[in-house]
């Protein structure tokens, strides 16, 4: 599968995540998702779809940046549950074009600390566009 097939695949796979039929086409029957922040390991689609049918709250996704070549892809997103956002990081391991393993992190926003604000420049990141490259 060519890298711009692959990339609007995932774009297609997080447009609208309350379509199962999209959300689970880009998947193996065999796909492997992990969440290593719980200790979580569901194996199979079938586990998968079953666990994303059910899940208890709405969702909206955003797409910060897509990265990748060949089996392996990185996706910066913001996800949001009930209103809350969420960052995420999303490591996508394909097969045969199709991903067969997905791991994914999830990370609060936090205030930073005050005693590194001489170093640092304060930025939001952009919802709703991809982030530019940055050097």
């Amino acid at each position: 599968m060519a890298e711009q097939e692959i990339r609007a695949a995932l774009e297609q796979h997080w447009s609208d995540i309350e379509n199962q039929d999209i959300v689970h086409e880009i998947y193996h029957d065999d796909v492997v998702l992990e969440f290593p922040q719980g200790g979580e390991r569901l194996v199979g689609l079938a586990n998968v779809r079953a666990m994303r049918e059910v899940y208890p709250s709405a969702l909206t996704m955003t797409i910060q940046r897509i990265r990748g070549r060949g089996e392996l892809w990185v996706a910066e997103n913001v996800i949001t549950y009930d209103g809350v956002p969420v960052h995420t990081v999303n490591i996508l391991e394909f097969r045969d074009g199709k991903v067969a393993r997905e791991t994914i992190y999830f990370g609060d926003p936090w205030e930073p600390p005050a005693w590194r604000a001489q170093w640092v420049e304060r930025w939001t990141p952009p919802l709703g566009q991809e982030l530019a490259d940055t050097p």
